[in-house]
């Protein structure tokens, strides 16, 4: 009976939550953030706002710099979602690209830098403390979706790549699940600029990606397939690393064969994909200029070497939403149409052209010792959506910036 009574108790907390992330994609438009489905709005956009699913904020601050942040939609329901978070003496990046629906990237987008400053109380960043949040993301997404199954089993196949990056105290720390990427723009000997990835795209695609999955699965021939010319984990997934993806990562997860796209022939008995993050941390150099964080969307157009340069070669208000036009022009090109056929195109239609793309352009302003640098307000973006509120990044302290 107590266990009864304490299993309602707890059922009740979890239902306003199940609810907002277990809801049928043809039924979000609810309020605030949940509303994906909108369009999107407060933002300013390219060509007079002739594009109405490319949303921009073109230039904004950040405690070392400013940054530009562009988001345009492809998907019914836009699956990218994102982040950054100014505080007074650190700057947050995040970009979450999901796949198979919108849940798994809203719900770390909800949680993911809650999860960090959490874990951060002890007033220190670092590779860990990224470690740390992304473990608790993910321990937290697949409770939901336990919670879920009975509503929305299909939310057992919802997964999301992760990307985040923090600057604090004049070093940079990345962690990464899934195909976002993020690069840096330096000026080399020559003082061109040049691109260095930061960021491993965990891919089966990449060969390094596929022989590290035969190593970890050498009972299973079938752990990577050739499917229509694309590499695919169990003949399914691309990514080797997400949030999410419970299927793949628990037999209590398992799919029905009403589920034919995501069933599989016997529950797996270890996970075939993993939430563990690659980490970086680098000391920001002076002729370190600018970061680029980008869903996939970007990268599947753009090289890292033709984002730098367009970025370095053009002035930094709305210097992502340039980005994103460039990706969307080449996609253009691949299919040979117009850009302004293209703007035309309703979300859903767009898939069949491009992906949703989310790029964030950091700049890097190194400033003397002891110069006097304008406070930023902790100030919380959710791209696209285009929500702006209070952050919570004042928790994190600083002794020195960059």
């Amino acid at each position: 009976m107590l266990f009864s009574w304490l299993a309602r108790i707890a059922m009740a907390c979890w239902r306003p939550v199940v609810r907002r992330y277990a809801r049928m994609n043809k039924d979000d438009g609810g309020s605030g953030s949940g509303n994906e489905d909108l369009e999107p709005g407060g933002g300013s956009r390219g060509d007079g706002g002739a594009d109405s699913l490319l949303w921009s904020r073109d230039l904004e601050k950040h405690s070392c710099g400013d940054f530009s942040f562009a988001v345009v939609q492809a998907n019914a329901v836009i699956e990218d979602h994102s982040q950054v978070e100014t505080g007074r003496d650190a700057v947050f990046v995040g970009v979450y690209d999901g796949h198979g629906g919108p849940e798994a990237s809203r719900f770390i987008s909800d949680h993911l830098f809650k999860n960090l400053i959490e874990v951060a109380k002890g007033g220190n960043i670092s590779e860990g403390t990224l470690k740390d949040a992304f473990s608790a993301t993910e321990n937290g997404f697949l409770t939901l979706v336990r919670r879920s199954m009975g509503i929305k089993p299909e939310i057992a196949a919802v997964g999301s790549c992760c990307l985040a990056g923090v600057i604090w105290n004049g070093t940079l720390y990345v962690a990464n699940v899934g195909d976002s990427r993020a690069v840096v723009g330096s000026l080399g000997g020559s003082k061109k600029i040049v691109s260095e990835q930061l960021t491993n795209d965990h891919n089966a695609c990449i060969e390094e990606v596929r022989q590290e999955l035969k190593s970890l699965h050498p009972e299973d021939s079938h752990i990577v397939v050739l499917k229509q010319g694309v590499w695919r984990i169990k003949g399914i997934i691309q990514v080797s690393r997400s949030i999410g993806d419970a299927y793949l990562k628990r037999p209590e997860f398992a799919l029905e064969s009403t589920f034919p796209r995501f069933h599989l022939p016997e529950p797996v008995q270890k996970p075939v994909l993993t939430s563990e993050p690659s980490l970086l941390s680098r000391v920001l150099q002076p002729e370190d200029k600018f970061l680029i964080f980008a869903s996939d969307g970007l990268w599947e157009h753009v090289s890292n070497q033709e984002a730098v340069e367009i970025v370095y070669k053009n002035r930094r208000t709305g210097i992502a939403r340039r980005l994103v036009e460039a990706a969307l022009n080449k996609a253009c090109r691949k299919r040979d149409i117009g850009y302004k056929e293209l703007k035309k195109k309703g979300k859903g239609e767009r898939r069949s052209y491009h992906d949703d793309i989310t790029v964030v352009v950091i700049f890097i302003d190194h400033h003397d010792e002891g110069q006097n640098v304008a406070t930023v307000p902790e100030t919380s973006f959710r791209g696209f959506i285009d929500t702006v509120g209070p952050s919570r990044f004042s928790i994190v302290p600083s002794s020195q910036g960059v």
